[in-house]
C-alpha cells in the first residue's frame, strides 16, 4: 500500500509542475520546487493534492518506494491521463524533443 501513495504522490508532484507553461521549452523551463517535507498525491479521480508529511512513519513511507530514474519525463495525455516515459527528452542543442520547436 505504500509504495502505491508513493508513485501517487511523486506524480502528483510532477504533474502539478508540467502544468506550467514554460515547461514546454527547455529554455523556458524552471526548476522544480519541490519540498522534503511536502507529499504529492495524484487521486483515483485525477485530482491533485499536497500534504504536509511528518516522521514518525518515514520508515513505512520507503517500503516499496523507488527512485525516479534520471531523464524520466512526465506528462498528461489528451485524456487527461498521467503519463511517464523514460529516455531523453532534450536535443543535443538543449531544445525539447517533443516541443513545437522540432
Amino acid at each position: 500500500m505504500i509504495a502505491p501513495c508513493l508513485k501517487t504522490l511523486l506524480t502528483a508532484a510532477v504533474v502539478a509542475t508540467l502544468a506550467a507553461p514554460a515547461m514546454a521549452q527547455t529554455e523556458g523551463a524552471a526548476a522544480w520546487v519541490l519540498s522534503p517535507d511536502t507529499g504529492y498525491g495524484y487521486t483515483r479521480d485525477g485530482k491533485m493534492l499536497s500534504y504536509k508529511m511528518g516522521t514518525s512513519n518515514a520508515k513505512d513511507l520507503f517500503k516499496g518506494a523507488k527512485r525516479v530514474p534520471k531523464e524520466t519525463l512526465f506528462f498528461v495525455g489528451a485524456n487527461g491521463q498521467l503519463y511517464m516515459r523514460a529516455g531523453p527528452f532534450v536535443e543535443e542543442n538543449g531544445t525539447f524533443k517533443f516541443g513545437s520547436n522540432r
